[in-house]
């Protein structure tokens, strides 16, 4: 049996996409192995958000040839497709493919030639990570028709384009039959499912509700232009979704997100979090913030740390601000040098591990289900309240993948800063 290895970069919709991959290669007699093991297909898949990941694609590459240069090295993915002539330059590499043919890989790899193919991505493929885990990555929806003048990831993914909430029915309905409880909705735009077929998130939700098999739903992340209040106010009365969101801010300046051409302002974004704790009062609610962009001067910044500090948000996803080729901020006054960037980084992930400290304090001593894991950790399993506290008991094998009522204590918290994989 030929050996495949894989390593995914970046977001869980990657993850989702290289399980995908995984499951057509074993169908077609491969058998997987670790990515430090020697193998005779190696497949990255790759990020293109920041430049720390594009280096790390290029020390994973060097480091699949190294342990076997006879070996097919497959790049894939959004830094395959923005800059194919760089990797072009990597030694090893065979195959490179963009978004539009990342999926029909084991085609390529077949027929053992080298490729580079980078059109402009306009398929959309349904898929979802599985492994021993009991929650799945759904990719719902891929592409971003938004172009924020800080991202590359529009020109990486294309457009915004879904399966039907038909065929989105179909493929949970195949999660659950493989036993997963928990599916998380991932997507670059999630919000904007449906968008170009006249259909919406709000009736794919309403759908999903219905999957036999599902105990939980968690929505990956969704702008906050895009929350309707039926959103909110479905999500607070469902059976299976749960309190907890992810909302980018990605500035919590108005000049900062003028500059980044968001579709929203602060007082917009602080309506829709009062409006979620309002529903439903024990809700975690994360936020991607980007610090270091043009114009965020050392007031705007101080402006930005007292709007966090007040709204209740759960914890932050902090980013520092990287130039992306293509981008339009790369026209843009108002530079902020490196070091002030990294410092600020620094500032906002303490507040940012205060909040979520807070938001754990809030909840002690109140009873929540809890869907437990199969890894053990040194005699104990944990697993993850609704509300997205991590929480420990002593193994017990007739628990994995089943939720059970617990109290959050002290002794139950696995890590009061914990952020899930």
């Amino acid at each position: 049996m030929k050996r495949l290895a894989t390593h995914t970069l970046g977001c869980k919709l990657n993850f989702a996409e290289t399980s995908n991959l995984v499951r057509k290669f074993q169908a077609a007699g491969y058998t997987t192995v670790d990515f430090a093991e020697e193998a005779d297909v190696y497949v990255v898949n790759t990020c293109t958000v920041t430049a720390v990941a594009e280096k790390k694609c290029r020390s994973i590459i060097r480091q699949a040839h190294r342990t076997n240069p006879d070996a097919v090295i497959a790049v894939i993915g959004c830094f395959a497709q923005n800059a194919p002539q760089e990797i072009e330059q990597i030694e090893g590499v065979k195959i490179i493919l963009g978004n539009d043919q990342k999926h029909n890989l084991l085609q390529f790899v077949e027929e053992a030639r080298k490729v580079t193919s980078t059109e402009q991505p306009r398929s959309f493929e349904l898929s979802y990570s599985q492994g021993d885990r009991t929650r799945t990555f759904f990719k719902i929806q891929d592409g971003c028709d938004y172009f924020c003048t800080y991202c590359a990831i529009p020109f990486a993914r294309g457009r915004s384009r879904s399966a039907t909430i038909e065929e989105t029915i179909g493929t949970a309905r195949e999660i659950a039959a493989g036993g997963a409880k928990e599916i998380v909705l991932t997507g670059v735009n999630t919000g904007t499912f449906g968008l170009h077929q006249e259909e919406s998130f709000e009736q794919l939700l309403r759908e999903l509700d219905k999957v036999e098999g599902i105990e939980r739903y968690r929505i990956s992340s969704i702008e906050p232009n895009l929350i309707t209040d039926e959103i909110l106010q479905f999500v607070a009365g469902s059976r299976a979704f749960t309190p907890h969101f992810h909302i980018p801010i990605q500035a919590a300046s108005d000049v900062v997100l003028k500059n980044m051409h968001r579709r929203y302002d602060v007082a917009f974004y602080r309506e829709k979090i009062m409006r979620i704790k309002e529903l439903m009062p024990d809700a975690c609610i994360a936020a991607d913030l980007m610090v270091g962009f043009h114009g965020e001067t050392e007031e705007e910044f101080e402006k930005g740390l007292r709007f966090i500090e007040e709204i209740p948000i759960s914890y932050l996803h902090v980013f520092t601000y990287s130039e992306r080729p293509n981008t339009m901020a790369l026209k843009m006054p108002g530079r902020v040098p490196v070091h002030e960037r990294r410092q600020r980084n620094e500032q906002m992930t303490l507040l940012s591990n205060s909040k979520r400290h807070q938001f754990i304090m809030s909840q002690m001593g109140s009873t929540r289900k809890v869907l437990w894991e199969s890894t053990n950790h040194d005699g104990m399993m944990q697993g993850w309240t609704d509300n997205y506290i991590r929480l420990q008991i002593p193994y017990d094998e007739s628990k994995i993948n089943t939720l059970t009522e617990l109290k959050i204590s002290e002794a139950t918290i696995v890590n009061n800063f914990s952020v899930a994989d």
